[in-house]
Order: C-alpha cells, then sequence, then structure tokens
C-alpha cells in the first residue's frame, strides 16, 4: 500500500471530504486545504508528495497558486477544472502543472493520474541532471543552463527540452512528443510541437554555433549527442 503524502487544495466540502477518504482508502495520506493561500502555506511547511489543485478557489485560483508554489518547489501538481475548457487546461500546465483531470470524473482515472505521476517523479529522483554537449538540465532545480549560462524556460518549454534529451539520438514524431509531453487527451493542433520547438530553439540554439535541435523532415524531431561535424 502506498504511503505518499497528498496535499488536496479543494474548497467544496462534500468534494474534498469524499476524495481524501478514497486517497486515504488507497493507502495515501492526504491533507486538505479550503483556499489557495492556506494550499502554498501547506506546501511550504509539509514535505508532501504530490498536490491535487482545484482551479476554481476563493481568494487566489489555482493557476496562481501553482505559479507561486513553481517558484519554490518542482513538487507534481495535478490540476482540477469544472469546465472541459481548453484554455483552463493550457492556463494550468503553463503555469507549471504537470497533468489536469476534468470534473466530473471517475475515481479510479484520478488514482491513475496520481500513481502516474508519483511514479514519474520517483524515477527523476533517481538521475539529478540531464546533460547533452555543454548543455546541462538540472532535475532538482528545474533549472537550465548551457556553457554555464542559465536559461530561462516555460513549464512546457522544460517539459519539451526534458522529453528530447531522456530520447537523445532518437528522432520522435509529433504525434510522441505530443504524447509525452501534452498527453494523451489533447485535441490540438499538431502545429503546437513546431511553434514550441521554434520557442526552444531561440533560447537554446540560435546564439550557440553547434546546434542540438534537429528536424528530420517527415518524421520529427531530435537532439543529438554526437553530430556529423563530431
Amino acid at each position: 500500500m502506498d504511503t505518499s503524502k497528498i496535499l488536496l487544495v479543494e474548497d467544496e466540502e462534500n468534494i474534498a471530504r469524499f476524495i481524501k477518504l478514497e486517497l486515504n482508502h488507497e493507502g495515501y495520506k492526504t491533507d486538505i486545504a479550503t483556499d489557495g493561500l492556506e494550499g502554498i502555506s501547506k506546501v511550504k511547511e509539509n514535505n508532501y508528495n504530490l498536490v491535487i489543485l482545484d482551479i476554481m478557489l476563493p481568494g487566489i485560483n489555482g493557476i496562481e497558486v501553482c505559479r507561486q508554489v513553481r517558484q519554490f518547489s518542482s513538487i507534481p501538481i495535478i490540476m482540477l477544472t469544472a469546465k472541459d475548457d481548453i484554455y483552463d487546461k493550457i492556463s494550468g500546465l503553463d503555469s507549471g502543472a504537470d497533468d489536469y483531470i476534468t470534473k466530473p470524473f471517475v475515481i479510479e482515472e484520478l488514482f491513475a493520474r496520481v500513481r502516474a505521476n508519483l511514479r514519474r517523479r520517483t524515477l527523476d529522483n533517481h538521475v539529478a541532471t540531464l546533460k547533452v554537449k555543454d548543455l546541462i538540465m538540472d532535475l532538482e532545480k528545474h533549472q537550465v543552463a548551457r556553457n554555464g549560462k542559465i536559461i530561462e524556460l516555460r513549464k512546457k518549454e522544460y517539459n519539451l527540452l526534458e522529453c528530447l534529451i531522456r530520447n537523445k539520438d532518437i528522432v520522435l514524431s509529433r504525434d510522441q512528443i505530443l504524447e509525452k509531453v501534452w498527453g494523451y487527451e489533447y485535441a490540438g493542433d499538431t502545429n503546437i510541437v513546431d511553434v514550441y520547438i521554434r520557442y526552444l530553439r531561440s533560447k537554446i540554439d540560435d546564439s550557440y554555433k553547434d546546434k542540438l535541435i534537429y528536424t528530420v523532415r517527415g518524421v520529427g524531431y531530435m537532439i543529438m549527442e554526437y553530430s556529423n561535424e563530431d
């Protein structure tokens, strides 16, 4: 039985009580915060393994809570939203959330998302840094540097770069990247991958002679450890 500690930030008492009971039944230790400021405070004061965060909260909303938590913690965050709205999903992910689920949901789906994010964090904890040539990704500090210079990346840019590095020297199709970075539920245009590749290149490649990201026409993208010029 899992003994991971979870913080649930949810202001609707009945929903919070139900989710907590179900999580406790699965073996998780669960605390509840009923507003955003309390949620931020609890994350700072306690050693949680994961946060389940509702978007619609009194005071500051879940998007802002997520953004503030990301300033000091890389804890996995699953966003809850009552609206099946792509804007809410994009806003949540861009603010730093790792995953999202739309209300109403089947509790087994929430369990699956919790297990997947905890498993991903466990795997990440075995590797402190990822490296390709002079680019270093510090997973503990959530920081990227090239040739010693810190590079500021947004959440999705960071996730895309991590995906490419973890699969270095392997060509990933747009669909594979969408599934790994945006999630299997993403129903938007695959051109979003091209857009974010451009964003990423402008930050980690454009100022350097030695390029890292390669386009394989008709297939997809890859980061190469060793290019033909090496």
